[in-house]
């Protein structure tokens, strides 16, 4: 995501690359390669001057720290502006209601079926709560229909009346029903509409006034960049809405919207959508989209989801395996499985700080680890808990039943004894062996 902006605002900052002090002269230089490129990502005419205007101020007023280059200085006070742009703090869903709703609005085809059942999702798993999904797209054909299929996916129990089709008394009667069920939050689905559709505006401003939810979340495309902000503006004048909704935001190569939108709108982004899967969901941390704008990684959303999939249980086993020199190929496929748990590899790696410009236009398959799976699942038993019985012939039979080629099981092999070695390096405290090492490893 935001791969243009990043490598352009990487140019900017090559002006004030090799001078000793922050002069008017190479900043405003600087600040006009980093104008343009906020304008190249569709960002607004009027918050990109605003935006360089006041990192000027700043950057003319303060002199550099003698630790500190002009260009380190500006890639600082930009990342800090941008993440001011962008928010500055992360904002939360009001969950105080019993039941607390949430209704969902937006534009066709923004995504919100889809991601009303990830926000479900998210939260019956991370915020423990039993989630109630009503459908009240009553005009799109198979809406209803999408939404059950969505519910079942992630077990969330779905509210519909194919018969009404009234999407207010529809609403009313989820409301209800979730009361008389147990469930603590309810999201509402409503249909696509246009912010010129008169009708359909009055429509979804009178579902608004009737249930009157806790949250009013607006969903938008974040591809479709300046126009995204143009129609939330839109929404906002009728339903004046609690917060933004960003998505398909994996394949946003500009990132306009999300720059843009809350300078605009003045309403905070809340969540964003970052892939297909029903887990492909993230609350929006300004910070740390500021960080990886700028190439910096997100080492702290990294760290989060490897704790997410972290289980103490297995980790002590793992702890006395690696211990016992009794790491397997059974235990290396068990962490590969907690790896693909957290999401797509290219948004994993584009974490990593620095990653980025080495990925770029890099094409990483999901299925990265099929071959090694493949090769790992062509072993018996006794070949995965002890690989040191495989021989030639072996590793022969095993690239045939894989699929691949004796080579790839040798770098299997090779990769499997250096990471084994590490593991047992760190619970014996041999940091310094294990830097050389990772020093000789490509």
């Amino acid at each position: 995501m935001f791969d243009n902006l990043s490598e352009k605002l990487d140019k900017a900052f090559h002006v004030l690359k090799g001078h000793g002090q922050i002069t008017e002269v190479n900043v405003a230089e600087t600040l006009k390669e980093v104008r343009r490129a906020l304008l190249d990502a569709d960002v607004n005419f009027k918050t990109a001057k605003e935006f360089t205007n006041t990192v000027k101020e700043k950057a003319l007023g303060q002199n550099v720290l003698t630790t500190l280059q002009p260009g380190q200085l500006m890639v600082k006070l930009v990342k800090d502006e941008l993440t001011e742009l962008m928010g500055g703090e992360a904002a939360g869903v009001d969950l105080s209601g019993n039941p607390s709703v949430i209704l969902m609005a937006g534009l066709q085809g923004s995504g919100k079926t889809t991601f009303s059942g990830k926000l479900a999702n998210f939260l019956k798993n991370k915020k423990t709560k039993k989630p109630l999904l009503v459908a009240c797209d009553v005009y799109r054909p198979a809406a209803i229909d999408q939404l059950h299929v969505v519910g079942d996916q992630i077990g969330v129990e779905v509210f519909s009346d194919k018969g009404n089709s009234d999407p207010v008394a529809i609403a009313n009667a989820g409301i209800a029903h979730a009361k008389a069920n147990g469930h603590n939050v309810v999201i509402v689905d409503t249909a696509g509409r246009l912010a010129v559709d008169q009708e359909m505006m009055t429509e979804i401003s009178n579902i608004h006034n009737a249930i009157k939810p806790n949250e009013t979340l607006f969903v938008v495309d974040s591809m479709t960049g300046q126009d995204a902000v143009n129609t939330a503006k839109a929404f906002n004048d009728v339903l004046d809405f609690n917060g933004v909704i960003l998505t398909k935001l994996d394949g946003d190569t500009r990132g306009g919207a999300a720059l843009s939108i809350k300078s605009v709108v003045d309403k905070p982004i809340k969540f964003i959508g970052t892939g297909e899967k029903m887990d492909a969901i993230d609350v929006f941390y300004p910070s740390r989209m500021a960080d990886r704008i700028l190439g910096m990684g997100d080492v702290v959303s990294l760290v989060e989801r490897a704790q997410e999939q972290y289980d103490e249980e297995e980790a002590r086993k793992l702890h006395k395996k690696i211990a016992k020199n009794q790491f397997g190929f059974d235990d290396f496929l068990s962490q590969i499985q907690q790896i693909k748990k957290m999401g797509s590899m290219k948004d994993l790696l584009g974490m990593i700080p620095g990653a980025g410009k080495a990925l770029k236009g890099m094409d990483i398959d999901d299925d990265a680890f099929k071959g090694v799976e493949a090769i790992i699942h062509s072993m018996t038993p006794e070949e995965r808990s002890n690989p040191s019985v495989l021989n030639g012939s072996r590793k022969k039979r095993i690239a045939k039943g894989s699929g691949t080629s004796v080579q790839e099981v040798n770098q299997l092999l090779k990769q499997f004894n250096q990471m084994s070695k590490m593991m047992k390096m760190m619970q014996g405290g041999g940091g310094r062996k294990m830097m050389q090492m990772m020093q000789g490893m490509k």
